[in-house]
């Protein structure tokens, strides 16, 4: 008993390990190898990566760390146990090897005993070989990292299962028919431990366990389905396969089809005697899409009777035909009551590129011109520079015709061509060689790894011809002799090629478009939310849009009536005077003037906020209408400042209140005797906050000081004698007794000098009156 729980702990503490396994790149690509490689061709790459790459002989600036890399990359191979859990789980890290036994249970018995056969024992008909799930279980680390970059091409099923899962348990033996079905058409079946991953089980969508999830194009969908059969699961993988996967192909659009290659890539045409396509057709179609194009025929169809005899297949075979460039003449055939999966594969793998293909994305170049580092087995690409333009058709056809001829081998030399307007960062980067911006030029490269290649270019190739006889124009027999020569030096393992150059991957040509992935987002979504979303909750949906679009209704139609309703009134010559009143009734001028009343002093003095004023006039009841337009004026200018308030106030209500606020500011006890009639004109400026006030008056020594001082620097103007222009300006009767203010001083006038004390405050030069407190306001 001992003995398992401390099996138990040593599980616990790989687990949390896993969680910190580092990632390091994929050991296949370090030593170029397939994932498929015996021991022997892992130790034979590695031998030679390792003389290439030794510190000691190579001159690269990244050679240690590549040497680092392929060594690391060896000892993961080389060691079995590794390798089967870096296959299984994606796991590269040196302690892998404590996590042999992580979802393995089957090897030991946690607890001594089987709990379900302890309990219930076997008269439920369980089927307790759960020790599947954990030979299929993966990590999220494999998830992220294997499953998902390989659900472009590759279909995976997920079943999330727990250890205590007594569903899991009794739909076991269904899940194994449907590996069995479905594995051998090319699916991918594992399993994760929900809750080990509780992160992928919710990134998934799926909500219980068991669930069967299909990953597809880096998409989750849930199968949600109650019964694990056949039938019921390919039903449900046709429904999410692209519907861009393949076409349906009849008489009319074959030759169509066959032409359509100018996207670079290879036709299918599967032609079969049924109406449905099988499913491993679609999965083939899929795994192949970016570089094979499918066609599928029902020969059962009268719009397909011809093609029968077209291509001479049986009618009662499953015949599959690859085209190239030649729509003619197809350069793979099979037929077969049933063709395997495998078989499949091997057929379009093999000719899953044009005789002359584009290097349209990275992809395409590392299935046309592989990387290799080992110089008796370099690998030569003539690629030819030319744009995407008609009139270059006939030099790719020469250069098509030149490869089909050329007689090497696909494993040493392959042809192909290039946009110069798509990859212009590669040819950028090779120009320092003998290009010179022209295009129809011929350049031979071996790929060294992804960023380093060896290049050389081929002077004497001409393409540029005007004809497309092939067989008898010189010129291109010039080329293919200098092809032919560049080629076969080159090939010698003692030859070097001229040039070298660090280039960055290619451009995808064929990558979506924003507008694209936006579509396929939403179809997405849609697909997600139909799956997702029950009849009840679709019915509760539509039943709110609809309340919604009948509150809409209602309310266009209201909006009609009032609309009709305002037109007759307008015909009729009511609505103009009461619209104009109400217009006028709610028009608010931009400048308010408050009154201080006793209900808003608090507002307009006491409860201030810091930085605040609030500038207001004295008037009386007899010079109220002719002073507030002249005060008016005068504040206009500031009526932005949102740190201003404007008012006026009469003396009438306020004189005890302006009396006992001029005795504060005095410092006296004796009651002020004030002229009610002295105090209007007089303009004060409150600061609440800090308790002190500015006073404007006509009459005030601060206003007249200022206008002494004008009359002082006129004089002063006047006793000049070099400018005889200054008393024209001024006036030639000027004195100083005609400016002097008169005794009498009109209404009219009290506000003459605002504007200038104004500018005084806001400059802070005017005299503060400060105070202990601010006043009560009288209420009558």
């Amino acid at each position: 008993m001992l003995g398992q729980i401390g099996k138990f702990n040593v599980l616990v503490f790989c687990t949390l390990i896993a969680i910190c396994v580092a990632v390091m790149n994929d050991p296949y690509k370090e030593l170029g190898v397939s994932s498929t490689a015996s021991a022997q061709e892992i130790r034979r790459a590695y031998k030679q990566l390792a003389k290439e790459w030794h510190p000691d002989k190579s001159n690269h600036p990244d050679a240690e760390r590549k040497f680092v890399q392929i060594k690391k990359a060896y000892e993961l191979l080389s060691d079995t146990d590794r390798r089967r859990i870096y296959d299984k789980h994606g796991i590269t890290s040196e302690d892998s090897h404590f996590l042999k036994q992580k979802h393995d249970y089957s090897n030991y018995n946690r607890f001594g005993f089987d709990p379900v056969e302890e309990f219930f024992g076997k008269q439920f008909g369980f089927d307790q070989d759960i020790s599947l799930y954990h030979k299929l279980s993966v990590t999220s680390n494999y998830f992220e990292h294997t499953i998902i970059p390989k659900s472009k091409t590759k279909l995976h099923i997920i079943m999330f299962y727990n250890d205590w899962c007594f569903g899991c348990i009794r739909i076991v033996g269904a899940f194994k028919k449907l590996i069995d079905t479905f594995e051998p058409l090319g699916i991918s079946f594992v399993t994760i431990n929900a809750a080990h991953e509780p992160t992928i089980l919710r990134k998934t969508g799926a909500d219980d366990i068991p669930r069967m999830v299909l990953v597809l194009g880096g998409h989750s969908y849930v199968y949600r389905e109650n019964i694990y059969t056949q039938q019921k699961l390919a039903e449900f993988i046709r429904k999410k396969m692209p519907f861009k996967i393949g076409q349906r192909v009849n008489d009319e659009n074959v030759d169509e089809f066959l032409s359509g290659w100018t996207d670079n890539r290879v036709r299918a045409l599967v032609l079969e005697p049924r109406s449905v396509t099988r499913l491993r057709y679609l999965i083939s179609a899929f795994a192949y899409h970016d570089r094979v194009a499918f066609g599928f025929v029902d020969l059962t169809s009268k719009a397909s009777s011809l093609m029968a005899d077209r291509f001479k297949v049986n009618p009662k075979l499953d015949t599959l035909f690859l085209f190239n460039e030649d729509s003619v003449r197809a350069v793979a055939s099979i037929s077969m009551a049933d063709i395997p999966t495998q078989t499949l594969d091997n057929i379009i793998s093999t000719n899953q590129f044009l005789s002359l293909p584009r290097l349209s994305s990275q992809d395409v170049l590392e299935g046309v011109c592989p990387a290799e580092w080992n110089r008796p087995r370099k690998r030569l690409c003539v690629i030819l520079i030319t744009e995407n333009s008609p009139e270059y058709d006939i030099a790719r056809g020469a250069l098509r015709h030149i490869a089909l001829e050329s007689g090497y081998s696909l494993e040493r030399v392959r042809f192909a061509y290039m946009y110069k307007e798509k990859q212009a960062d590669f040819l950028n980067a090779i120009s320092k060689g003998s290009f010179e911006d022209n295009l129809l030029r011929l350049v031979v490269i071996w790929r060294r790894d992804s960023t380093q290649i060896k290049y050389e270019w081929v002077d004497g190739a001409k393409l540029d011809i005007k004809t497309d006889d092939y067989l008898n124009n010189s010129a291109i027999n010039a080329t293919k002799h200098e092809i032919n020569l560049t080629i076969q030096r080159l090939l010698k393992t003692s030859e070097a090629l001229t040039y070298e150059a660090f280039v960055q991957n290619l451009l995808d040509e064929h990558a979506q478009g924003m507008l694209s992935k936006w579509i396929t987002r939403l179809l997405y979504i849609v697909d997600y939310l139909s799956d997702n979303i029950e009849d009840e909750h679709l019915f509760a949906a539509l039943s709110l849009l609809g309340t919604i679009a009948f509150m809409f209704g209602i309310g266009y139609v209201m909006m009609y009536f009032v609309r009709a309703e305002e037109e007759t009134l307008k015909a009729q010559g009511q609505l103009n005077n009461s619209g104009q009143s109400n217009k006028q009734s709610k028009h608010v001028p931009e400048l308010k003037l408050y009154e201080l009343r006793a209900e808003k002093y608090n507002g307009l003095v006491r409860l201030l906020k810091p930085g605040c004023r609030t500038i207001l006039l004295i008037t009386d009841l007899q010079s109220r209408a002719k002073l507030i337009p002249p005060y008016h004026r005068a504040v206009w200018p500031y009526r932005r400042t949102k740190t201003l308030i404007f008012g006026h106030m009469l003396i009438e209500k306020g004189l005890s209140w302006y009396s006992e606020l001029l005795r504060l500011s005095l410092c006296t006890n004796q009651k002020l005797q004030i002229n009610p009639r002295n105090c209007v004109g007089t303009v004060i400026a409150l600061n609440g906050h800090r308790k002190y006030f500015c006073v404007y008056h006509a009459k005030h020594p601060e206003c007249a000081r200022g206008t002494k001082r004008m009359i002082k620097m006129t004089k002063q103007l006047l006793d000049r004698n070099d400018d005889p222009e200054i008393g024209n300006f001024l006036g030639v009767n000027y004195s100083e007794e005609s400016d002097v203010e008169s005794n009498v001083l009109f209404e009219d006038n009290l506000l003459d000098g605002l504007s200038n004390w104004l500018d005084r405050l806001f400059e802070g030069t005017t005299h503060r009156y400060y105070i202990n407190y601010w006043p009560d306001f009288p209420t009558k």
